[in-house]
């Protein structure tokens, strides 16, 4: 069974350039691998009926560890580059897990 979500934040962005934001996080991702407390799954989402819409779910252990790496200012260059990438400034939801079910 798998670890029961805890907290997770939602970034919601539109661009027109998404290889170079796969390629900036593929990198930001080596680079922050050996972090403690960081993200530990993320769901990117593409929008069907809204071309350049993407929705990325990221998921934490806690919402201590989600905070702390939020104020790294590692993760704030990246939020900077991701942004230039944005055809309008990214939003960002932060939520309490209640529950999950995984049917398969």
């Amino acid at each position: 069974m798998d670890t029961p979500m805890r907290f997770v934040q939602i970034i919601d962005f539109e661009s027109e350039r998404f290889d170079e934001m796969r390629a900036l996080s593929e990198d930001a991702e080596k680079r922050f691998a050996d972090r403690e407390g960081g993200p530990t799954r993320r769901l990117v989402l593409k929008d069907r009926d809204r071309p350049g819409h993407y929705l990325v779910v990221i998921k934490f252990d806690s919402y201590e560890e989600a905070m702390a790496n939020s104020d790294d200012p590692e993760t704030g260059r990246f939020a900077e580059q991701m942004a230039a990438l944005c055809s309008r400034p990214p939003t960002f939801t932060d939520c309490d897990a209640l529950d999950t079910t995984d049917f398969r």
